[in-house]
């Protein structure tokens, strides 16, 4: 079975549908494949209850599409839910949902891309033909656990956070997060506002933001040098938490802005985390040395047991599994080799959306500029799939 289209993209996430928004504007046809049952898969079925997003709506907006606006400055998960679903209904985005994908290799003799992909549901194999593929499998496509000895052993619970709801299970449990990011400190604060004995690993350095600051910071950086405005967010936060290190939290040398410009790694938007830390109450540790049973080891050679250990540890692209041509565009962790903002475009008809670390702005920025780029070609050359 086959099917010829201009654009295959690949993923029915966020940024597969900013760029299927974007192709629809400029009347681009297109077909959109996702391997789950639904859009956005890790919003609906891997995000934690209270979730909400961490930065201000008017940096989290999809292409030509505003929140409502009685929608609040920070929008809860269950609403950017909904949004999607608007999004989704205004652009008439069509995904073929449980459509896996196999494989997609580069034909130079008819200069177009040939992926197979598998209806999940009949074991159907679909062949696309397209002079275009687009990358939008997300950098959160599988979870990510670090490799720990013992772990395989280790007698109470163990899971990723993509499966973590709610810390209303785990009341007088004792309680280990693993890793201090935006995920790992909110999951920390849920589990110990719901009575868990909580204890939250702290491997590297980290910027501690209030959502007020890093709004401020996001707002002027538009207008004012990257380096002074993180001086300024350094030194409110520092005027709000003081200083962290006594606590176990370390500043990063380079400012939140900048080092997100440069690795992808966002400052946390503390929940009220760090208020719980300072009183005792969410114990702070280093890395993970071993597990024996239910008891881990810390670098310090601290024991301490547990019931239940939540990896707050991230996720990895999966693309280099099934992209045969990719290596213009992907590095061998199947993220961008160039960086923000040249890192969408590899050769062939080759793009990426959504895999350079920036959140909802950078795949609105991802999704126009393929949907531009294909435009340039496609006005030029209007293709024949044979």
């Amino acid at each position: 079975m086959e099917e010829r289209t201009i654009v295959l993209i690949v993923g029915a996430g966020p940024a597969g549908l900013a760029t299927a928004a974007c192709l629809a504007q400029l009347s681009i046809p297109y077909v959109i494949i996702e391997r789950e049952n639904c859009s956005a898969s890790l919003w609906r079925n891997r995000a934690y209850d209270r979730l909400k997003l961490h930065l201000a709506k008017e940096f989290c907006e999809l292409p030509h599409m505003s929140y409502p606006a009685d929608a609040p400055t920070y929008i809860p998960k269950d609403q950017f839910v909904k949004y999607l679903d608007s999004y989704i209904e205004r652009f008439d985005i069509q995904p073929k949902y449980n459509t896996a994908i196999e494989s997609c290799t580069h034909d130079e003799g008819k200069d177009c891309w040939i992926s197979l992909a598998c209806d999940v549901t009949t074991s159907v194999v679909v062949r696309y033909k397209s002079k275009f593929l687009v990358v939008a499998s997300g950098e959160n496509s599988a979870a990510n656990i670090p490799v720990i000895p013992g772990l395989h052993d280790f007698t109470g619970e163990a899971i990723h956070s993509s499966l973590y709801k709610s810390g209303a299970a785990y009341s007088g449990k004792n309680a280990l997060v693993v890793w201090c990011g935006n995920s790992g400190m909110e999951i920390a604060y849920d589990l110990a506002s719901h009575g868990a004995n909580t204890s939250i690993v702290v491997r590297s350095p980290v910027h501690v933001m209030t959502k007020e600051i890093m709004r401020l910071g996001m707002t002027l950086v538009q207008h004012i040098p990257v380096n002074i405005v993180d001086d300024l967010l350094v030194r409110m936060s520092k005027f709000v938490f003081g200083d962290l290190s006594r606590h176990g939290i370390v500043k990063p040398k380079a400012g939140p802005l900048l080092l997100k410009e440069k690795t992808g790694r966002s400052a946390v938007i503390d929940v009220g985390t760090v208020g719980l830390i300072k009183k005792g109450i969410i114990k702070v540790h280093g890395n993970i040395s071993k597990i024996n049973g239910n008891v881990v080891e810390f670098e310090d050679k601290k024991e301490r047991s547990f019931d239940v250990i939540v990896f707050a540890t991230g996720y990895k692209s999966m693309a280099n599994t099934w992209l045969k041509n990719g290596e213009s565009m992907l590095n061998n962790d199947g993220l961008p080799k160039k960086e923000f903002p040249n890192h969408w475009k590899g050769a062939n008809g080759l793009y990426c959306a959504g895999l350079a670390r920036r959140g909802l702005a950078g795949i609105a920025i991802d999704a126009k500029n393929i949907a531009n780029d294909i435009l340039s070609t496609y006005n030029t050359h209007r293709f024949e799939m044979n």
